[in-house]
Formats: structure tokens, C-alpha cells, sequence
């Protein structure tokens, strides 16, 4: 029989956790929590996320390094991806490789909530892109593990020597 010091490194229940909601209107609006903070994981994600009635979770998106899965818990929008909209719904799982082919953002088109469930892969360092905004975004983890992010876009990037003696 597991001891709750283990079950806690290895177990997370959805129901449990807190939800924090990130709201910016008018497109988005989501709750979510972060699953692996805590836990034995060392190259897994995971995050339980429940995007708002004709809403969205964040920006159009693909990364160069990370993989990711998604699972429909209930129920139904839409997949954009690779500039196409497909339809998604309550049992689809939506693999998202990595790579400038696969932008991609879930949308809720539908008048109930769309919980899914997020894994993907950690990679560090990570660059995300944002091809509605021409954004970058740049992901290290430093020797404590915390994240640092840098958002930039490509318009505004120096010469390899800028500034060297």
C-alpha cells in the first residue's frame, strides 16, 4: 500500500486542485491548474484547463521544442491548426508536434464550458512563436528551477556582435 508521502509525489485528481482563471477580453478566458508542480515528473507537463462559452486559452502558438497532447473532457470547439479549424469534441486526444507546421489554439465555439487535459513534454530551453503577433517567446529554467521568460519579436533582433568589444 502506497504511503501519502508517495501517492502525493505521484498522484494529482483534477477535482482536487484549485483553479486559477486568466481572463483578457474580449477572446480570452480560461481556468486552469498545473498538475506536475510537486510531483516525481521531470520531462512531463501537465495542466487541467476549462476554457469559458465562445472563448479561448491562449494565443495561436506553436513551439520548436516542446510536444503536446491534449484530451477533451467535455465538451465540444474547435482545433485551429496549421491555419485550418477543425472540430473537436468530448473523447478526441489532439497530438500537436512540435515545429512552425503546427500552430496551433483550441477554441471554445460552443455555449458550455471545454474541459481538456494538457501533457506535453518539458524542453528547456524552449522558443514559442506567435504568428497573429510576429511575438517570440524565450523559456529557460535556471540551476533553482525557476522559469524566465523573454518576449521579444523578430523585427527588433541584433547583430550576433552588437555591443561585444
Amino acid at each position: 500500500m502506497a504511503t501519502d508521502g508517495l501517492a502525493a509525489k505521484l498522484i494529482r485528481n483534477i477535482h482536487d486542485l484549485p483553479l486559477e482563471r486568466s481572463e483578457r477580453a474580449p477572446l480570452y478566458d480560461s481556468s486552469g491548474s498545473r498538475l506536475a508542480p510537486g510531483t516525481a515528473a521531470q520531462k512531463l507537463g501537465a495542466s487541467y484547463d476549462v476554457i469559458a462559452p465562445g472563448k479561448r486559452a491562449c494565443p495561436y502558438h506553436f513551439h520548436h521544442a516542446q510536444e503536446e497532447m491534449f484530451f477533451i473532457l467535455k465538451g465540444n470547439g474547435t482545433l485551429r491548426v496549421a491555419e485550418e479549424l477543425i472540430p473537436v469534441k468530448e473523447g478526441d486526444v489532439i497530438f500537436i508536434p512540435p515545429g512552425e507546421a503546427y500552430p496551433h489554439q483550441l477554441i471554445n465555439t460552443s455555449e458550455a464550458d471545454l474541459a481538456y487535459l494538457s501533457v506535453s513534454t518539458r524542453e528547456h530551453p524552449e522558443i514559442v512563436e506567435y504568428p497573429d503577433s510576429g511575438k517570440l517567446m524565450s523559456i529557460s529554467v535556471d540551476a533553482q528551477g525557476r522559469r524566465n521568460l523573454v518576449v521579444g519579436r523578430k523585427a527588433e533582433s541584433l547583430d550576433y556582435w552588437e555591443g561585444e568589444p
